[in-house]
Formats: C-alpha cells, sequence, structure tokens
C-alpha cells in the first residue's frame, strides 16, 4: 500500500494545508485508536506537543477521534519527543502521540506515533492506520457508553526530568561545570534547565520563552550560532543546542567549536566501550556519517554499521544486532540503554558525565576524529523523478569512478520536502566540491 499521509517520521506538513488540518487529525485519532484497541482492557494514549500554537488545533482534534474511538486521553502538554517514548511505557499506555514538526518552522506540524513499547511505529503499523484514515468511521466510533475520557496530566514533567536524571552515573554531580542550553523555544524549555540545574550545574540558559511562533527561529541546534558565542562571553564549559521537540542536539566546546553527532557518538561509543557497556560490538548511524568516524572506529576494532536516513532505521537496525548506541550526524543521539528513541537532554548528559569523569575540556573530550572533507547540497524539484534522467545517471556514475573506493557519494531524496540532497566525502575537498557541483547541475537541467 502506498503512503499518502506518512513520510520518514510521522505525518508532517504546512499547517491547514493538505493533510496537516484540524479534520484530518481527528481521523487519524480513530483510525489510530481502532488499531491500537485491543482486548477489553481500558486504553489509554498520551499526547504530547511542543509549543507551535498549532498544537492548540491538533491537540483537541487528536483528542476528540480518540475519545470516540473509545480510548482515555492523557494530555502531558509541551513535552520533549522522547518524553511521550518514556510515558507510554511509564503508564502501560497503549500508544503515544507527539505533535511536532521537529526542526521546522512553527508554520508545519506534524503528528508521530508510538507504540506500547515506547518505540516508533513500523511501516507496517502506519499502513494500517492510513487504510483506515479515509474509510467509513461508522464502524470506528465507540457506542455511547464505551466512550473515553481525556485528562489533563499534572506530574509528566517531574516524572520526565526525574528520568532524565537517572540516566547519570550515580555519585556523578555537575557541580563546577557552567552549561549553556539552548532549548529553542521548543518542547524541552522547562525540562532541560531544571535537569541540568538539579544535577548541579550552572545552567545559562536560551530559546526558553516560546510564544507558539519562534520556536526553532534563529535558534536551537539548526541555529546554533548564538549558543557559540554565549558559551564564550560566560566562560561556560559546554553548549548544549536541542531542536524544536528535543530528540537531537548539537554541542559547542568551551571554545566556541560546534560539535556535530559523530563527534557524540564516537565519544560515547568509545567512553562506554573502555568501561565494558557497549553492546553489539560498535555503532549504527546513517550513510550521512562522516567517514572519519568509520575509521576511527575500525581502529579502535569497533564496528559502524549504516542505514538509510531516520533515526526509526536505525532504532530497527539496533534492536535486530543488539547494538545499544546509535545515531545520527544531524544530532539523533539513541541510546537504547535508556531510551527507545533520540534524546537530545540525555545525550548530553552523557557528556557531561564524561567531561566531569575525565576533568578535561570539551575541546579535547569532543575532538574525536579529524572529519573527511564532506560536501552536501539540495537541489529542490517540483515533482517527477529527476535522478531517473540519462544524464544524471551518466554524472553519478562519473563521480563513482573518481572517487574510486577512496570516498563515499550519497545521493537521496529528502522524506519531508521535495528536495534532492547530494552528499560526497573524500581525501580531497576540490575533488569532492566538483563532483557535487557536477551532479547538482545535471539534476537542475532535469528538474
Amino acid at each position: 500500500m502506498g503512503r499518502k499521509y506518512f513520510g520518514t517520521d510521522g505525518i508532517r506538513g504546512a499547517v491547514n494545508k493538505g493533510y496537516m488540518r484540524p479534520d484530518v487529525a481527528l481521523r487519524v485519532g480513530l483510525a489510530a485508536g481502532k488499531v491500537f484497541k485491543r482486548g477489553e482492557h481500558v486504553h489509554r494514549v498520551v499526547i504530547g506537543k511542543d509549543t507551535r500554537r498549532s498544537g492548540y488545533m491538533f491537540e483537541p482534534a487528536l483528542a476528540s477521534g480518540f475519545v470516540a474511538a473509545g480510548m482515555d486521553v492523557f494530555m502531558v502538554g509541551p513535552m520533549p519527543t522522547p518524553a511521550i517514548a518514556m510515558l507510554v511505557k511509564s503508564l502501560r499506555a497503549d500508544l503515544g502521540v507527539m505533535i511536532s514538526a521537529s526542526h521546522n518552522p512553527h508554520y508545519d506540524n506534524g503528528i508521530k506515533f508510538f507504540g506500547p513499547d515506547g518505540y516508533k511505529l513500523s511501516d507496517d503499523q502506519e499502513a494500517v492506520i492510513e487504510g483506515l484514515i479515509d474509510s467509513d468511521i461508522d464502524d470506528v466510533l465507540a457506542g455511547a457508553e464505551r466512550l473515553g475520557r481525556a485528562t489533563q496530566m499534572e506530574d509528566a514533567r517531574g516524572r520526565y526530568v526525574e528520568f532524565a536524571k537517572a540516566t547519570v552515573p550515580a555519585g556523578v554531580r555537575f557541580e563546577g561545570l557552567k552549561v549553556v542550553v539552548d532549548c529553542a523555544h521548543g518542547a524541552a524549555y522547562k525540562v532541560a534547565p531544571e535537569a541540568l540545574w538539579e544535577l548541579g550545574a550552572d545552567v545559562v540558559t536560551m530559546g526558553v520563552k516560546p510564544d507558539g511562533f519562534n520556536i526553532n527561529d534563529g535558534c536551537g541546534s539548526t541555529h546554533p550560532g548564538e549558543m557559540c558565542q554565549r558559551v564564550v562571553q560566560t566562560g561556560a564549559d559546554l553548549g548544549i543546542a536541542l531542536d524544536g521537540d528535543a530528540d537531537r542536539l548539537i554541542l559547542c566546546d568551551e571554545k566556541g567549536r560546534i560539535v556535530d553527532g559523530d563527534q557524540i557518538m564516537a565519544l560515547i561509543t568509545r567512553n562506554w566501550h573502555q568501561r565494558g557497556q557497549l553492546k553489539g560490538g560498535g555503532l549504527v548511524t546513517t550513510v550521512m556519517s562522516n567517514l572519519g568516524l568509520e575509521r576511527l572506529l575500525q581502529a579502535d576494532g569497533l564496528t559502524l554499521e549504516r542505514t538509510k536516513v531516520g533515526d526509526r532505521y536505525v532504532v530497527e537496525r539496533m534492536r535486530k544486532a543488539g547494538f545499544n548506541v546509535g545515531g545520527e550526524q544531524s544530532g539523533h543521539i539513541v541510546l537504547s540503554d535508556f531510551c527507545t528513541t533520540g534524546d537530545g537532554l540525555i545525550a548530553a548528559l552523557q557528556v557531561l558525565t564524561e567531561l566531569k569523569q575525565s576533568d578535561i575540556p570539551a575541546s579535547e573530550a569532543c575532538k574525536q576524529f579529524e572529519a573527511v572533507p564532506q560536501i552536501l547540497k539540495n537541489v529542490r524539484y517540483d515533482g517527477g523523478d529527476p535522478l531517473a534522467a540519462e544524464t544524471v545517471q551518466r554524472s553519478i556514475k562519473y563521480a563513482e569512478e573518481q572517487l574510486n573506493g577512496s570516498g563515499r557519494l550519497v545521493i537521496r531524496k529528502s522524506g519531508t520536502e521535495p528536495l534532492i540532497r547530494v552528499m560526497a566525502e573524500g581525501d580531497d575537498a576540490d575533488q569532492i566540491n566538483g563532483l557535487v557541483d557536477g551532479i547538482c547541475s545535471e539534476i537542475e537541467v532535469a528538474v
């Protein structure tokens, strides 16, 4: 069955356009409620959101659908995506829903689901929901005596803060460490500063005044420049930039230099390996991670397994092969000893733990390898399949021949935007620049 509604990470799009409308959200709630009502027990669904104004529209629409399907709804308000995954398991709920478009601007929003085990739904599960969204809803509606109820959950924030703090080794406190945390005016604007302060850190906050429209606006993990400046200005030891739903992060060392997801994964993987905590003999990441990371792990006798882009695919591989560290260069870090999905705060806590225990600055701890030159460029297209054009295919074949095993070439369509992403990496920066430009030029002609 084709994927009409669901993309690579749930349903996402511009607010009040296409499928991101309240009437569609209500039907999504009905459909998902139908699929996840199993057995005669009281069925529960947890709904969280980030700080977008449109969340006030989608939250009651989804809740209405679930109540009409006969499920009890627990609304937890603005909370990180990984907190919803945690709360599903904590509350023994049948389903979790996060209303967020992650790092996108306020005028986009999205709906993503977590099953009762706290993991994102599989393609097959999403396909079943898709099949019901546009169907006749008469057989989905619960009888009047079986309607669910919707309530606000008051202690969700405290539950998640305590959960996050418990991932730090016993006896470790962050006294003496100054941390700048940029919450992107998003879902973690309360919980992240609270957890860091309660663990003893001196916390400098940014992006903690959401107004419904400023989420990700010049701040957070996609715009970390101001955070880097604040780290240097305040003499902080580390900067933490989260995205709108706090499932990913970018760090900054004490010198104001960016630390991406590849360096974070390298640090955690190697430390856990040294402590005997690493499972699977290495790391799972995507095709976008730097070749330098792969070479580093190979030198340590560790493996690096790659998946297609999307943290759900990373998690699927981790579960299948028994890994407990995985993630993406963009900052989705999955630590399955604690979480079922990417969690920016918990990943940051592991880095802070290393800084405290090793007593070395972030500029040393977070510089695990020299990154191989990597170029990524995007080409926008309106439809069709420009990659199928013969001229584009010739350009791609030529680039692969030039790299000749000394680098990598990754070309893919974005799962959330009408973009073709062209990435190449290798030891010769001028060469890969030219190869990427050549492919992008041919794609632009074919569009």
